[in-house]
């Protein structure tokens, strides 16, 4: 993973979340992309720009190999650009699909957890908290 270009943090306790990051490796022939499950006990913020588990969770974060922390759908665009695939994320760089593609990210972000038959997020940091401090 020397070539790493952008890590990308992600859910794996999501099968939306888990399902795309399949997808990316399979199209990551050159090893540009690393994953991390922020729901894994070894995730530790120190290591990834001092993302917590709270604020990973409600939005997709990526870090560049220069450290600049990407977040929403820049880190989507920036993914799918090292796969070769930049032109899926194309339209959402013009002007008026930018921003209701934004909203519609959002709006996913907002309603992952109860789409995906999951805990509330406050109830999954306290969940975490305990198991993982005890």
């Amino acid at each position: 993973m020397a070539n790493s270009k952008l890590t990308l943090l992600f859910d794996g306790s999501c099968p939306f979340c888990t399902r795309e990051v399949a997808f990316l490796r399979l199209k990551d022939k050159n090893n540009k992309l690393k994953f991390i499950d922020i729901d894994s006990r070894e995730y530790n913020p120190d290591e990834f720009s001092g993302i917590t588990y709270k604020e990973a969770m409600t939005r997709i974060h990526g870090i560049k190999s220069d450290g600049k922390v990407l977040r929403d759908l820049d880190v989507f665009r920036e993914a799918y650009k090292l796969v070769g695939l930049s032109w899926v994320y194309e339209p959402t760089k013009w002007p008026l699909f930018r921003q209701f593609a934004q909203i519609c990210y959002w709006q996913w972000a907002r309603w992952r957890l109860l789409l995906t038959n999951r805990p509330p997020l406050e109830e999954l940091c306290k969940f975490r908290e305990n198991i993982f401090n005890n």
